[in-house]
């Protein structure tokens, strides 16, 4: 058990760092918080900027004894001063500098450098995220990144804070998402300036502007996000387009590193060490693939949508990252899209498309790597071919176990999403009452938005009988696919008003009741929390939409 940082330091171990190359035009004391361009290497060593007067606000328990943790380390001085970014004083080996990386910006499998304030995409990168610690824990490293921990030279000219209402937002999904049995980032802590306060776009109460039309202060906050890497389909872009155009000697060189040290990080148990570089690219392509189709999957089981799904926001290990405009359905849409500024091509079901953009990118920028193999290449080339494929047999097997199903029934499922969209059904309670293999349709109206007429009600019934006809499925193995809670924005957005007033205890109990998804909770919770989201939310900003502002 780890009851100290002193503890904690034991397992220090910097592999990012010590196998890769630093920005030669770093700054060897980490004040490096103004924007700049980062023409050259994998990271620039940066000096964490603490928050004013911390307070504790949740830890995560589960994730803590995953770790070995005492409950009590999250409390503790050394602890606290870690991870609210003064990283001065911790305790060797542990170092005193974090480090923040680059990466290149697709959206939906375009190239952009305009966003950057160069329009070189030189200053692309973590603007905000600032990883001060990498440790080796039961053979399983783990990253630990703050978010929220002051400016970069990515900064791209913001504060590089988070506020309290996203980091409230980011801890509670990760830890949620885990729950559910989607790959994810991890929490561990949440703390909260008791005094410090940044000025943020946002809605005014009873707003239903699409965009925030007002500024707001609010409390800034650091949440530690933990994860085997952090590395993304952007960063290896960024490595693959400088080595593609050469923009300076090392740049071939430099995409090798970071993809070999992407295999140790993440795919070390399917890739032997002792095979040739072209070898263990095209294995990599694969192995990924398969990852990215099955998260994709599992994100539409649960009924998230990232909202942005970026190269940029698109983890290599294949798993969720960067919590910013996602969202949990309500009302079924196969449109549905959190973020204001997203767009259909990232709403709910056309995310598959744009995983196959992110992983067409991510097939591009390997590809410097086997110029000299053409076999290899045309490897990756099927692979890259193949996504599609592969997608769509994920998407099968997840809907077929949604449904009970021993193979997926492509006529059941299209008259199944047409009577969704149609009555307005809630997504997450109408799979789960579908769970108890009802006798007749009563049950699944408790998910209906709508009253049904005559004629919607026989073409639910006859549905239902089809669909009964062919169940294999028993009811507890679908409740074990279909979670009977979700993170909906109603119901975070009164935990983070309350956390913005020093009272944590909704935050808390949503952790609770969200980290057990799947099971039978408490009438209280049920009446609380198994439920349509009320009238009074629809089209409200900040609650139905929201814009990407933390």
């Amino acid at each position: 058990m780890k009851n100290t940082l002193d503890d904690l330091a034991t397992c220090a171990d910097y592999s990012f760092i010590e196998s890769l190359n630093c920005d030669p035009d770093a700054k060897p004391n980490g004040a490096d918080h103004v924007p700049r361009q980062v023409f050259t290497g994998h990271y620039v060593p940066v000096n964490p900027t603490p928050i004013a007067d911390p307070e504790y606000v949740v830890h995560s328990k589960d994730f803590f004894q995953q770790l070995g943790f005492a409950d009590s380390l999250a409390a503790s001085p050394d602890f606290i001063r870690l991870f609210t970014g003064d990283t001065s004083q911790v305790p060797e080996p542990m170092r005193k500098l974090g480090w923040a990386t680059g990466y290149a910006l697709s959206i939906f499998g375009t190239e952009y450098t305009q966003q950057c304030p160069f329009q070189t995409g030189n200053g692309y990168g973590d603007g905000r995220a600032i990883s001060v610690l990498e440790v080796v824990i039961n053979d399983q490293r783990w990253e630990m990144q703050l978010k929220g921990g002051g400016r970069t030279p990515y900064c791209r000219g913001a504060d590089g804070r988070a506020v309290l209402r996203s980091s409230v937002r980011e801890f509670l999904a990760q830890e949620h998402m885990h729950a559910l049995g989607v790959p994810t980032s991890r929490s561990l802590s949440l703390y909260v300036s008791k005094s410090e306060i940044v000025d943020r776009p946002w809605y005014s109460e009873g707003s239903r502007t699409t965009d925030p039309d007002m500024m707001i202060e609010e409390p800034v906050a650091i949440t530690t996000r933990v994860a085997p890497s952090f590395l993304r389909v952007g960063q290896i872009e960024l490595f693959g387009r400088r080595a593609r155009k050469q923009e300076h000697p090392a740049a071939l060189e430099e995409l090798e590193k970071i993809v070999l040290h992407a295999i140790d990080r993440e795919y070390a148990e399917v890739i032997e060490k002792k095979l040739s570089i072209e070898e263990k690219v095209v294995l990599l392509a694969q192995a990924f693939r398969s990852r990215l189709t099955s998260l994709v999957a599992n994100w539409i089981r649960v009924g998230y949508c990232q909202g942005n799904f970026n190269s940029d926001n698109c983890a290599v290990g294949g798993f969720t990252l960067d919590y910013g405009p996602f969202g949990f359905c309500d009302a079924f849409d196969p449109h549905y899209q959190p973020w204001t500024g997203g767009g259909e091509h990232f709403s709910f079901f056309s995310q598959p498309i744009a995983a196959q953009r992110n992983f067409d990118m991510f097939c591009t920028a390997l590809q410097p790597l086997l110029e000299t193999h053409p076999d290899s290449l045309n490897q990756l080339n099927e692979i890259q071919k193949g996504f599609g494929q592969v997608m769509e047999m994920e998407l099968e097997k997840m809907f077929a176990a949604k449904l009970g199903l021993a193979t997926f029934d492509a006529v059941l499922f299209r008259e199944l999403a047409t009577l969704m969209v149609q009555t307005s059904v809630d997504y997450t309670i109408f799979f789960r009452e579908l769970s108890s293999i009802p006798e007749d349709s009563k049950p699944l109206k408790k998910s209906f938005y709508s009253q049904v007429n005559e004629e919607m009600d026989q073409r639910w019934s006859a549905w239902l009988t089809k669909w009964k006809s062919l169940v294999t499925d028993s009811s507890e193995q679908m409740k074990q696919v279909n979670p009977k809670y979700s993170l909906r924005e109603w119901l975070l957005v009164p935990a983070y008003q309350q956390a913005a007033t020093g009272n944590y205890a909704l935050v808390r109990e949503l952790q609770d009741v969200m980290n057990q998804p799947y099971a039978e909770q408490s009438k209280e919770v049920e009446e609380k929390y198994y439920r349509l989201k009320p009238s009074e939310f629809s089209e409200l900003g900040g609650v139905s939409h929201l814009s990407c502002s933390s």
